[in-house]
């Protein structure tokens, strides 16, 4: 039987009714989300590399993950626990227009006390003064991000609007980066363009939220917007703890190290980044699905996430596999170089997909539960472990502490998950 046909059949078997099949749409939508979230990005990789230099390239990583911090505070878990929400109460109109305006209105001086303490962070320190036009011109992806309501059209399972806003963007700001960035000095055009294509698509979903969903937008009451706030709060912690450990490596390196490492580093992480997505997409794809099952029929959702956790364990080995063996070609075709550094982080990272990935089953049990504080207990040591990891290990060995830094904050928080999970499944989890 070929590959391709044994992934087939396990398809049709785990997709093998109505709303499964849902699932699978929703499923296809989102992995062509992430395609335009990380896949087009790869295709200015190589270009961007070869005009901007290591240097350049790698400022405009450590501006990314400096600003991804204030992005999370934005979110404040409401991927997660407002889409958990709206997809409980998505049959009543009254109710969804409530959620949807109390989590915007927060959402929204989230965003004002971002820019705030990030101006107190760009001028406090000459790191980042010296170059603070560059922080601005990302901090566009925030209030993009902020508009954008993922959360609602996952609640509602209608992912094909993300996918068609984020993926018109995209190719916008992909067109744009070979007709505008020729030169070194183009380096500032890249974050203008990448914040621009969020901002633009933030606009336009807000407008199908309203066009096509009738949903009023109305002043929340105050106990309504602190519900919301409490609803948020474990996820919130725990997607703060979750991007620690995911982004301290690049922002840690570049404090310790030059730019020029840090661009080494950096694209070997976003090649990592890109096949994370896609146990991205299966989660966010089967979480509303999950949220509603588990309690009707625990164990059927159970047989589901375990066939969902061998599918993206085999997928994740196999690109693993490539990746540890053809890792000096991969970062030549990117690159047009042989970076010893980027071939070297690639080799140490090829299989930190699939400790990522098979953690799904696990984390879907817990959040779909309703189980905030034992998912957060969990992402919490790992993040606390990242920084200690990341502190004494990339001082002395520079980009190899970061990456046998990520390696092992992956493998214990993946190892945590399943343990909180056996626990509230009486020790026998599949």
């Amino acid at each position: 039987m070929s590959f391709y046909t044994l992934i087939s059949s396990r398809l049709h078997r785990i997709f093998n009714n109505e709303t499964k099949k849902n699932l699978l749409e929703n499923f296809l939508s989102l992995s062509f989300l992430q395609i335009a979230n990380y896949i087009l990005p790869l295709v200015t990789l190589p270009y961007l590399v070869r005009v901007l230099g290591p240097e350049k390239f790698g400022l405009i990583a450590f501006a990314q993950a400096f600003v991804t911090y204030f992005q999370i505070l934005t979110d404040y878990g409401f991927n997660l626990s407002a889409t958990r929400e709206i997809a409980i109460n998505r049959e009543s109109k009254e109710k969804v227009s409530e959620i949807f305006s109390s989590v915007i209105i927060i959402k929204v001086f989230l965003f004002l006390f971002s820019l705030l303490i990030m101006s107190f962070i760009i001028f406090t320190f000459d790191k980042f003064s010296k170059d603070w036009i560059i922080y601005y011109l990302t901090s566009g992806v925030i209030l993009g991000q902020t508009l954008f309501p993922v959360w609602f059209f996952q609640g509602m399972e209608r992912m094909k609007y993300i996918t068609f806003l984020n993926i018109m963007a995209k190719l916008i700001f992909t067109a744009s980066i070979f007709l505008f960035v020729r030169k070194t000095g183009d380096y500032l055009y890249v974050p203008l363009l990448n914040s621009l294509g969020f901002i633009v698509a933030g606009i336009i979903a807000l407008w199908i939220v309203f066009r096509d969903f009738g949903i009023m937008f109305r002043i929340p009451s105050l106990e309504k917007i602190k519900d919301e706030l409490k609803n948020g709060w474990y996820i919130f912690i725990s997607t703060i703890s979750i991007n620690f450990y995911k982004n301290n490596s690049i922002l840690i390196l570049g404090l310790f190290a030059n730019t020029e490492i840090v661009g080494y580093f950096t694209i070997v992480k976003k090649l990592i980044d890109v096949l994370n997505q896609i146990a991205v997409v299966i989660s966010q794809t089967i979480y509303p699905y999950v949220s509603k099952q588990i309690a009707i029929n625990y164990h059927n959702t159970i047989r589901f996430l375990w066939k969902v956790g061998l599918l993206i364990g085999s997928y994740t080995f196999i690109f693993g596999a490539i990746l540890f063996i053809f890792s000096s070609k991969i970062i030549y075709l990117i690159t047009g170089n042989s970076f010893n550094e980027s071939i070297l982080s690639l080799k140490l990272m090829a299989f930190v997909p699939m400790f990522i990935g098979i953690n799904v089953p696990a984390v879907q049990i817990l959040l779909g539960k309703g189980l905030n504080k034992k998912f957060l207990k969990a992402v919490l040591i790992g993040a606390i472990l990242d920084i200690f990891l990341n502190f004494f290990l990339v001082p002395f060995f520079s980009y190899i502490g970061s990456c046998i830094a990520v390696i092992l904050v992956e493998l214990s928080v993946t190892i945590l998950l399943y343990i909180e999970a056996m626990r509230v499944s009486g020790g026998k989890l599949f």
